[in-house]
Order: structure tokens, then C-alpha cells, then sequence
């Protein structure tokens, strides 16, 4: 077989470089959000708006994902400040994600989970199970990871709704999707219940969060958020376009993907150019 220039084989290699770039600009970018489904009535309901004095009832009774036996919210949150947040566990788009990135930001906190903080999931459907809720914990490895400093709670409408009514947390249904548009929102809670802050857990960081917990756990609370608006449904169904945030997330991304594609192709471009 013929020897191939080494000129030849550089410029094959920046083509075939500069191919994969295309095509990955092409699949981030060309990512087209489906068509709206709800109206704008019913999106502009999914919010967190809190009343003063919001606390979350801890004699609610829910399943504990881990052992599948029936618990408390208070005894799921072991008589310290809580990170609550509401998933739907069967959502890839954005809720699991929405769980890594909080655990992330749990453990860069410095505290430690289980004894400082738990990090209590409670599942929005109340079709989903035990295992469920488990397997959310596995495939982002939050379980593993957080070992005793994460629950992950399943419960019935009854307890779902009095839950979320209490903390003003509203969501709505897409019964064409079988998906649940809701706030991507983490709500600190104080030991007792009351309801210390309205994060966001795709933007939370270490610093910020353990703050939030120092005063929580000191049962002072601060300014709520009046409205949250950043959903959890993958895109904002009453324009048909993905939310700011995350579009930003997916720019962010595509961004990355993009630079870092560039940067392989400028060094392979310059070890040819050596070798020749």
C-alpha cells in the first residue's frame, strides 16, 4: 500500500476534525424544542410563591425510597435543615441534572450530609414507586454519593398535595406528555418545617448554600423569592421555546463542546505542520 503525503494526511485529519465540529455544532444547535402543548393560563400558574410563615407539615407520612417502608417527612429530614426538592423521577430532562448539580453543591458546601443537612427528594407523581426513586439515585449517583444524606420519598396525592399547597409550590399536568410541568426550584427548610429559602438548585453553589444552611439551621428566615419562574418541564410549553436558563445551560454547553473541538483541531493542525 502507497505511503500517504504527510501533507495528505494533515489536511485529512483537520477536515475530518473540522467534520465532527459541524456535525456537533449542528446536533447541540439544531435541537428544536417540541410543540407547545399547555397554555399560557396554565404555565403561568407553575410558580413558587410562598405565603409568609410557609412551613411544610413534618407529620406528613410518605415511603421511603431506600427501605420501602412508610415514613415521616420530619423523620426524612432527621431534625436539621433539609434541602427539599421536588422531582418527578421519571424526567431526563432536566430534574435529573437538577438532583447532580444540588449534590455537587451540597458537598462543596464543606458540611456534612446527613449530620449537617439532608437533601430530601419527594417525587411530584404519585405512580412512581420505590424503585422508581432509586433508579433516579443510581444512574446519577447521587445515591452513592450522598449515602445517608439523601432521601428519596415517594407518597400519595393526598400528602403530595398538602405538601406543596402548604410551601405554595403549584404545578400543572401535561396529559399528552404524561409530564409534569413544575418549578425547578430547592426549598430550605428549617428543622422545624418553616421554610427558609427558595433556591435554584441549577445555579446553586457551595458557598451560597451553606450560608442558607448556617441560617436556617439557626431558625432565621430571609426573603423568599415572590415568584419562581424557572421551569421543570424541558421547555416552556406556552411559547414552545426552552426557558432562559436553560437555554443558557445548553449554549453554555454547546459553547464547550465547540471550543474544545476547535482547540483539538488547532493541535493537530500544528503537529503536521511540525512533522512536515
Amino acid at each position: 500500500m502507497p505511503e500517504v503525503p504527510r501533507t495528505d494526511r494533515r489536511d485529512r485529519a483537520v477536515r475530518g476534525a473540522a467534520l465532527i465540529l459541524a456535525v456537533a455544532f449542528t446536533l447541540i444547535c439544531g435541537f428544536t424544542p417540541a410543540e407547545a402543548r399547555l397554555t399560557r393560563a396554565e404555565m403561568s400558574a407553575v410558580a413558587v410563591a410562598p405565603q409568609p410563615g410557609a412551613r411544610a407539615p413534618t407529620d406528613l407520612t410518605f415511603v421511603d425510597a431506600a427501605s420501602g417502608r412508610p415514613t415521616s417527612l420530619g423523620a426524612a429530614m432527621g431534625d436539621r435543615p433539609a434541602l427539599l426538592l421536588p422531582v418527578d423521577y421519571t424526567c431526563g430532562n432536566v430534574c435529573d441534572p437538577m438532583v447532580s448539580l444540588t449534590a455537587a453543591a451540597l458537598w462543596a458546601t464543606g458540611l456534612r450530609p446527613g449530620a449537617d443537612l439532608r437533601l430530601v427528594l419527594v417525587g411530584l407523581d404519585p405512580r412512581d414507586g420505590p424503585e422508581t426513586a432509586r433508579a433516579l439515585l443510581a444512574r446519577d449517583g447521587t445515591g452513592e454519593a450522598l449515602g445517608e444524606g439523601v432521601r428519596a420519598l415517594v407518597g400519595e396525592q393526598a400528602a403530595i398535595d398538602r405538601l406543596t399547597g402548604a410551601l405554595g409550590y403549584s404545578l400543572t399536568s401535561d396529559r399528552e406528555t404524561d409530564a409534569i410541568a413544575h418549578p425547578a426550584a430547592a426549598l430550605l427548610l428549617a428543622p422545624d418545617g418553616r421554610l427558609a429559602r427558595v433556591l435554584s438548585p441549577l445555579a446553586l453553589n457551595g458557598r451560597d448554600l451553606r450560608l442558607a444552611v448556617v441560617e436556617a439551621g439557626e431558625g432565621r428566615i430571609g426573603n423568599l423569592a415572590d415568584r419562581f419562574t424557572l421551569l421543570c418541564y424541558g421547555f416552556d410549553a406556552a411559547t414552545g421555546v426552552y426557558t432562559p436558563l436553560i437555554r443558557r445551560i445548553l449554549t453554555g454547553a454547546a459553547l464547550l463542546t465547540i471550543l474544545a473541538i476547535a482547540g483539538g483541531v488547532l493541535i493537530l493542525a500544528r503537529k503536521s505542520r511540525r512533522a512536515v
